[in-house]
């Protein structure tokens, strides 16, 4: 397979996170160097360059045309890709860790170590929060599944409706030993796939209503190097929507495409 370079220096400062476009294969990234890149995938070319004032932890897509980003000063801003211009959603406390936005609510959902989730209404433009979320713990990641928020603290995995923020749906222990690290949900699964500082990662159905939660664990990135075992943590997980894999990766830029079914490797690439 021929492999595509990114023009621009895609990895000035490292990069936070990469996100494809809902649509088309325009390649979203977020940096420690405060940039928020906006990429064609198909051509390798840089479209769109903003700077910020903080390190950038997160983003994400509104649209084909805007995008949001969470910074470590606690900001949350939205990008406008056609005019150029930013401005501020709302603030943390602390540093925002994970940032989701719901097309189906038209809320901004954020999350970070100021131990709260925040949900921003854009329809009123309004810097308050429309709901806060307050939990004992750092919020690791954030997942979206329809209505249902999902939230990475510690190694619990919390449901919200986004409906009504008042309790949650249910709160389960992951099947992990471990900190979650990250956390992705697929609707099309009815599950969520978890990954964990010791480079394990549990797979859950979602069955709310009973306690019936089916699912298994397995650590999917030891590492063995002259006689050692050295185990790095999973930082990302990307599930396909259609066909039942997903693909890990791991702190020294392993990544690993799986199997759901039967929990094998498919394919691995440093």
């Amino acid at each position: 397979m021929a492999r595509r370079s990114l023009a621009g220096d895609a990895t000035a400062g490292a990069a936070s996170r990469v996100r494809f476009a809902p649509t088309s294969n325009n390649l979203l990234v977020s940096s420690w160097d405060s940039g928020l890149r906006l990429y064609d995938a198909d051509e390798g070319t840089l479209r769109v360059s903003a700077e910020s004032e903080a390190a950038l932890l997160d983003c994400c897509f509104e649209d084909e045309s805007s995008a949001f980003a969470c910074g470590s000063d606690g900001s949350v801003r939205r990008y406008d890709f056609h005019s150029g211009s930013q401005d501020t959603v709302g603030l943390h406390e602390d540093v925002l860790a994970c940032i989701e936005f719901s097309s189906m609510t038209g809320q901004v959902m954020t999350g970070g170590l100021d131990k709260k989730i925040k949900l921003w209404d854009l329809k009123t433009r309004n810097v308050s929060p429309s709901g806060t979320i307050i939990l004992d713990s750092d919020v690791a990641s954030l997942s979206i599944c329809g209505v249902y928020i999902l939230a990475a603290v510690a190694r619990n995995v919390y449901f919200y409706d986004m409906r009504n923020l008042t309790t949650p749906v249910n709160e389960k222990d992951c099947p992990l030993e471990y900190q979650i690290r990250c956390l992705h949900a697929s609707p099309e699964w009815n599950a969520y796939v978890a990954g964990s500082v010791d480079g394990a990662v549990a797979l859950k159905h979602l069955d709310r209503g009973t306690d019936r939660d089916l699912g298994y664990s397995f650590r999917c990135h030891p590492k063995s190097r002259n006689g050692r075992s050295n185990l790095v943590p999973v930082n990302c997980i990307a599930v396909h929507p259609c066909k039942k894999t997903f693909v890990t990766g791991d702190d020294e830029g392993c990544t690993i495409a799986w199997d759901a079914r039967s929990k094998k490797k498919l394919i691995e690439g440093d």
